[in-house]
C-alpha cells in the first residue's frame, strides 16, 4: 500500500505537521507500507537541518529524517524559492521536486492524506 502525506503548516505554531509526521512515520513501521512525504508552503522549514529547540520538545526536523529514511522526501521547489531555502540547507534524505512530481506521487499513491 502507497500513502502519500502531503503537508501545508510551519513546523511550530500549529501541530499539524507534527501529527502528520506521527502519522506517517507509524505508518512506515508498518508491513508492506511504502510512505511519501511532500511538504508544500511553510511545510517546507519542516526539513531545513539544524534545528534547535528546547530540551524536552520535538524536533521536526528529526521526525522528517526518520520518514525519509523508510521512504521518500520531497519538498515543492517553487516554495523552497520564495522562503529563500535552498537544497544545502536540508535534512539528509529530503529533495528538491516540482508539482509534476507532486502529481505524479499523488497518482501512484493508493492514499493520499492532507495536513
Amino acid at each position: 500500500m502507497k500513502t502519500l502525506f502531503i503537508l501545508n503548516d510551519p513546523p511550530y505554531g500549529t501541530e499539524r505537521s507534527y501529527n502528520g509526521l506521527r502519522l506517517a512515520r507509524a505508518l512506515s513501521k508498518q508491513p508492506g507500507q511504502e510512505v511519501r512525504l511532500f511538504l508544500v508552503g511553510d511545510a517546507i522549514a519542516c526539513a531545513k537541518a539544524g534545528q534547535i529547540v528546547p530540551q524536552g520538545y520535538y524536533n521536526i526536523a528529526d521526525m522528517v529524517k526518520m520518514v525519509g529514511s523508510a521512504g521518500q522526501v520531497g519538498l515543492c521547489g517553487t516554495c523552497m524559492d520564495a522562503r529563500g531555502v535552498t537544497e544545502a540547507e536540508l535534512v539528509p534524505g529530503a529533495e528538491r521536486r516540482t508539482l509534476g512530481d507532486l502529481a505524479s506521487w499523488t497518482t501512484e499513491a493508493d492514499k493520499v492524506l492532507v495536513f
